[in-house]
């Protein structure tokens, strides 16, 4: 592996933990709303949905591509 492909594929691997770790806060400040709301909207819910498709995402596209955040 050329030291190049190297470089970015560990600035790909940075970028995606920064972003799980991004979408993982934003998913529990949707879910800490919605939980104190007395009748969630259908746009807080829906946003939700979005968050926790993307943050299952990226912690699968992080297993395949073998990134830790150890």
């Amino acid at each position: 592996m050329s030291m190049v492909k190297k470089y970015k594929k560990q600035e790909v691997d940075k970028r995606l933990l920064q972003d799980i770790f991004r979408i993982k806060n934003e998913l529990a400040k949707i879910q800490d709303i919605i939980e104190i709301s007395f009748e969630p909207s259908e746009i807080g819910l829906y946003e939700l949905k979005i968050a926790e498709a993307k943050y299952f995402y990226l912690l699968r596209e992080a297993r395949h591509r073998g990134v830790s955040a150890r």
